[in-house]
């Protein structure tokens, strides 16, 4: 055991009214909500030494957001410092330490402390939450703000542990190797993917790309902002509202598109419209061309921005690879062809395992039930954010609150929302415990699989993350933004069960 785990495995319990797991856009936006509504007996748990989620661990060259960062952003506190229309990833993180700063959070949140289980204790009416390194919370509610994109989704390829070379993902980038004129593959062709190949491509001295379905990728409107647009952004606040509200209005209006793909088919030939001709203006070879074009529905898997990523492709120096990789070798990967790419860096741009939310976090609820054990094939919950025989337990980024387009912080806030009107009604009761009722989360869940049956996400022909074994989407949201904002503005309390 290292000092660290001592010392915490010595401290007493902690004895607290909310204990906040994550310290992300999620749990921060939670615990600015709860002080302001008077809540301060919180604590926020982090697993690393400093906050901020995934935009504190994804450092990848070219990193950055694919929402525009007026949205990308609280509603509440709005940034007029931003550099450019898409955030890079290194600014989303100082808007958020600038955010725990100005709302001094930073006294409410204990580092290095990594929650592996919460048990709920029905007689006491509270969660006991303990951490890998010792440390024990008792509280009566627990916020759970991890995200799903906060652990690596590496791939299953025989042979990884016998490579050579250096390795590594894009979610933990190993600043210290020198990507210039090394042979670099990069396995993936999804979000991290067409950011990290442009950013890398004029250093290294050859670049394989292996791509196993090729992504839709729309042309990015993206411009710097001028110090002159900062300063007007500084001194009159409604002009970046007025932004705002343009950039929401604009995602917002892509979802019918989407969503409604059997009642919309001419927004779906205008969306693939738009990407082929990002094809054809970057790419002269034909061949190339047909490699990168997909052979399903826009939106089936997540619609990509950039204005670089084909370009790139063109380079001399990078090569594309569709045949699919069948193990690694000391020297590099080999594909089904049965050809050997030698490489001296292997890059993983193989996205998060969303499906895998706990990831570690064993939860135990009313009379045992473990929801890691539920989740593992029906992972639902009520507007995402609360689970039957759970009481008092709350998510963040939960089933079903995944958005195709549009900012997902406009989700977090109000889910939160919904938090705090929950725990608003309970202290109104003089309650103890407040838990969704199983019938109104089946009949919830029954609605959101129906429609989500008729949107491209479910039927576009592609295979995606989206999707579970069964057939079903866990993932996202099958509405607009609007309407789940309806939905959780407040707690319906024929919906819950209230225990004094």
């Amino acid at each position: 055991m290292d000092t660290a785990s001592a010392q915490a495995s010595t401290q007493a319990t902690r004895r607290v009214r909310i204990v906040i797991i994550g310290s992300g856009f999620s749990g921060l936006c939670a615990a600015i909500k709860l002080k302001e509504s008077g809540e301060h007996d919180f604590v926020i748990v982090e697993r690393a030494a400093a906050l901020g989620g995934t935009w504190r661990d994804n450092t990848y060259p070219g990193c950055a957001c694919d929402v525009p960062a007026h949205l990308y952003s609280y509603s509440f506190q709005l940034n007029p410092a931003w550099s450019h229309t898409y955030a890079p990833g290194s600014e989303i993180w100082a808007y958020l330490e600038h955010c725990a700063d100005t709302y001094a959070l930073r006294r409410h949140i204990v580092f290095q402390q990594t929650v592996t289980a919460a048990k709920f204790d029905a007689d006491a009416c509270r969660w006991r939450v303990e951490t890998k390194e010792g440390a024990t919370y008792e509280a009566q509610f627990v916020i759970v703000g991890i995200g799903g994109l906060s652990n690596a989704s590496w791939p299953k390829i025989d042979g990884v542990s016998t490579f050579s070379g250096v390795q590594f993902h894009t979610a933990e980038w190993n600043h210290s190797v020198s990507l210039a004129d090394k042979r670099v593959a990069v396995i993936g062709t999804g979000a991290s993917a067409i950011q990290v190949v442009p950013a890398i491509a004029p250093i290294v001295k050859k670049l394989l790309l292996f791509q196993r379905t090729p992504p839709w990728v729309l042309p990015r409107i993206e411009r710097r902002y001028s110090e002159g647009r900062k300063w007007l952004f500084a001194h009159y606040p409604a002009t970046m509202r007025l932004l705002r509200g343009f950039f929401y209005r604009m995602q917002e209006g892509v979802t019918p598109w989407l969503t409604q793909f059997r009642d919309h088919p001419r927004g779906q030939r205008f969306i693939e419209r738009m990407a082929r001709h990002n094809i054809e203006r970057s790419i002269k070879d034909p061949a190339l061309r047909e490699r990168v074009t997909p052979r399903y529905a826009p939106g089936c898997k997540r619609l990509l921005l950039s204005n670089d990523y084909y370009p790139a492709l063109a380079r001399d120096n990078v090569t594309l690879v569709s045949d699919a990789i069948t193990r690694i070798t000391p020297s590099g990967p080999v594909t089904a062809s049965g050809e050997t790419y030698d490489v001296d860096v292997i890059v993983y741009a193989t996205g998060f395992a969303v499906s895998e939310y706990l990831h570690g976090l064993h939860v135990t609820g009313l009379g045992g039930r473990e929801l890691s054990h539920e989740w593992q094939h029906k992972p639902e919950a009520y507007l995402g954010t609360l689970t039957s025989g759970f009481p008092n337990l709350f998510f963040l980024t939960g089933p079903n609150t995944g958005l195709g387009t549009n900012s997902v912080v406009v989700i977090i806030e109000a889910q939160v929302a919904l938090i705090v009107d929950c725990l608003r009604q309970l202290s109104a009761r003089g309650a103890r415990s407040i838990e969704v009722i199983a019938e109104v989360q089946r009949r919830y869940n029954e609605e959101l699989q129906s429609r989500l049956s008729r949107t491209v996400w479910n039927s576009g022909g592609c295979r995606s993350w989206y999707l579970a074994e069964n057939g079903h989407n866990y993932t996202l949201w099958p509405g607009t933004t609007r309407e789940f904002r309806a939905r959780t503005q407040q707690a319906n309390p024929d919906d819950y069960r209230f225990t004094n």
